[in-house]
């Protein structure tokens, strides 16, 4: 059985082919549970089609002198988990977790050189031989592509750690797929050039990756495209050494410029090196986007397509929406001017953060932290509690679901990471594009629009009755409240609070709450809060879902924002039609944005749930605000996000 977290993804699937490579033996493997296969198992190629996810149970067939062996030896590999290892409960797994600082600067504005990522290469020189010239032409492509990973491998081992290291592996391992080999091959004896050939294959690998059914399986099509653009490269410049950003040193770090950002680049990423994050598509509320900024690295969204060298010096503002390419000397004068500015303002709210949020006008906004592990709260200087405990990302890693016990000294941890201040306890939001490993869900044509979030307990109330059981455990250790996600009826609050009291009397200070999270939920807020403590509204998926707008699709992410009037007046509504004694909470990405933080309060908003970075400056903004002076009502008004945004400059 596969027992890993995201099943064979690419790195353990590269251990698998390299060990059956090592011997004289033909092995083929098949996966029992979905009957896909067999295929060769000394192919990664073969291997990524079998979508083998964790939990399934796959066949190894193996034919030769030495197959008797072989199959001793995958059995061992099984057994330790494909040199895995097990991922420590709430944390990323190990092929995600940040190797050398969780940190970046906490700023909204960078400059340094430009690293691109998945650049086009530029093949217009090329010129197409005969076939055998192609031949010759494509080994040394693939040889000096080889070589070069391997003093990459050697070099990230020694400066960041065996376990990036052997991301490389898998490349190397596409390198040498048999598989894939013999299509190229075969496209250039039909009359394809190298780079034809090389492209048309990977590009098809690549769309297998794509379509497998695990979201983190599915990224992995990026070291596809990865390693075809290094082939290409070399053919396009047969002799030059590919650059590539060293890992370690005192050389300036990079401003990393990519397509779009996943949220396995943005926790891998050395925050040491890159200072910061250009995203060509539009959309802040992607999960790549808003794991890079809870790792308080700089980013900016929406540069959209320009042209941009390796190398070249660019600068980007997040705060007033700019982007510089190769800006000039006053320019960077000015630009580095601003950075001291903001250090200096981001060093004083750091001094500041224990203080509370009062503004000027004499109204106390708690900030919160939004917390997905033990880590999060611990770096959640000046949080007030935590507005959103993640329970799906804290137990995320999880082969099993986690029992009452551990979920207990889990929260008790993040309590005591926080100083014993206040909890907020979601319940498992599963669905949509969060899977849990531990509860495997039927395949779904709109898992957005399906089972997510308490809908999917109705018929599964179990794993949903032993976190209440937690909840209430922890409730009398630490003030604790628990929210339920993506509640839409009255009949889904009435059910999940029945399924609470029918444990026993609530704890003395459990507080209960739900998340507004659909236009339908905001509309009907005075009879769905009824009877409730408070309500937090999550401004990522009301906004997903008030603009029909996706937030992790390029194409379309520039509609889903927060500040579009359309959702302010949702959330306006719901402050102005809760019962009286229900408090009103935002834990979405708006409450990270200072400005926004700003406009959120003066609605009527006391709770603010920020991601640990932001919560020092969201603080110092409200400190400085005074809410009487803004004109919510013509805020509301405004035709746009954009409009929002201008005339809110000023707060």
């Amino acid at each position: 059985m596969v027992d890993i977290s995201h099943g064979l993804h690419a790195r353990p699937a590269a251990k698998l082919v390299g060990l059956v490579r090592s011997f004289d033996v033909q092995v083929s493997v098949t996966n029992l549970t979905t009957g896909k296969g067999p295929v060769d198992a000394g192919s990664l190629s073969r291997v990524a089609t079998l979508n083998a996810r964790q939990g399934h149970h796959l066949r190894f067939d193996a034919n030769g002198p030495q197959a008797a062996d072989v199959l001793d030896a995958i059995s061992q590999l099984a057994a330790r988990h494909f040199d895995e290892g097990a991922a420590p409960t709430g944390t990323a797994p190990a092929e995600t977790t940040p190797s050398r600082t969780a940190n970046g600067s906490g700023l909204d504005l960078a400059i340094g050189p430009a690293l691109l990522a998945a650049a086009e290469v530029d093949l217009a020189g090329y010129e197409p031989g005969e076939a055998d010239d192609e031949r010759e032409r494509s080994q040394r492509a693939r040889g000096k592509a080889a070589e070069d990973l391997r003093d990459l491998r050697k070099r990230t081992a020694e400066l960041v750690g065996p376990a990036e290291a052997s991301i490389f592996d898998a490349h190397l391992a596409l390198l040498d797929d048999e598989a894939v080999l013999a299509e190229v091959a075969q496209a250039i004896t039909a009359g394809a050039s190298a780079p034809e050939a090389w492209r048309a294959t990977y590009d098809e690998l690549a769309k297998v990756f794509a379509e497998l059914e695990d979201a983190y399986q599915r990224e992995r099509a990026q070291d596809v495209r990865s390693v075809r653009d290094r082939i290409l490269s070399n053919l396009a410049n047969p002799g030059v050494t590919t650059a590539e950003p060293d890992p370690g040193g005192d050389t300036d770090a990079h401003i990393l410029v990519v397509p779009e950002l996943d949220a396995g680049t943005a926790a891998s990423i050395d925050a040491q090196r890159v200072a910061g994050i250009a995203v060509r598509a539009a959309g802040m509320t992607g999960h790549g986007v808003i794991v890079a900024r809870s790792r308080g690295i700089p980013l900016i969204a929406g540069i959209g397509v320009i042209g941009i060298t390796p190398g070249a010096l660019v600068a980007f503002d997040a705060r007033e929406g700019t982007f510089l390419v190769e800006p000039d000397a006053s320019t960077r004068e000015a630009f580095t001017a601003t950075i001291k500015a903001r250090v200096a303002e981001r060093e004083t709210a750091l001094a500041e953060a224990d203080r509370p949020a009062v503004s000027r006008d004499g109204q106390t906004v708690h900030v919160m932290a939004n917390v997905g592990s033990v880590e999060d709260a611990r770096t959640a200087f000046g949080a007030d509690g935590s507005g959103l405990i993640r329970t799906e990302v804290l137990f995320g890693d999880r082969r099993e679901a986690p029992g009452v016990d551990e979920q207990v000294a889990a929260y008790g941890e993040i309590a005591k990471a926080l100083g014993g201040r206040p909890i907020t306890i979601r319940t498992w939001d599963v669905g949509g594009d969060k899977p849990l490993a531990f509860l495997p869900l039927p395949a779904e044509a709109n898992p957005f629009l399906g089972e997510r979030g308490l809908r999917v307990f109705r018929d599964r109330p179990e794993l949903f009755r032993d976190q209440l059981r937690a909840v209430r455990e922890i409730a009398g250790e630490t003030p604790t409240r628990v929210m339920f996600p993506m509640v839409t009826t009255l009949d889904e609050v009435r059910w999940a609070v029945a399924e609470l009291d029918a444990l026993g009397p609530r704890p003395d200070g459990l507080g209960v709450g739900i998340m507004v999270e659909v236009p339908a939920a905001a509309l009907r807020i005075a009879s769905l809060a009824a009877g409730l403590d408070f309500v937090s509204i999550g401004t990522n998926d009301l906004t997903q879902y008030t603009t029909a707008a996706d937030r992790g699709n390029g194409a379309v992410a520039q509609l889903a924002d927060g500040l579009d009037p359309a959702v302010l007046r949702l959330i306006d509504h719901v402050v102005r039609n809760v019962p009286a004694g229900v408090a009103v909470a935002v834990c979405g990405d708006l409450a990270s944005d200072p400005a926004a933080a700003v406009l959120l309060a003066a609605l009527g908003v006391r709770e603010l749930s920020a991601i640990g970075p932001q919560i020092p400056a969201v603080k110092a903004r409200l400190r400085q605000s005074d809410l009487t002076t803004i004109n919510t009502a013509e805020v509301l008004s405004q035709p746009s996000s954009a409009a929002v945004r201008a005339f809110s400059a000023g707060w």
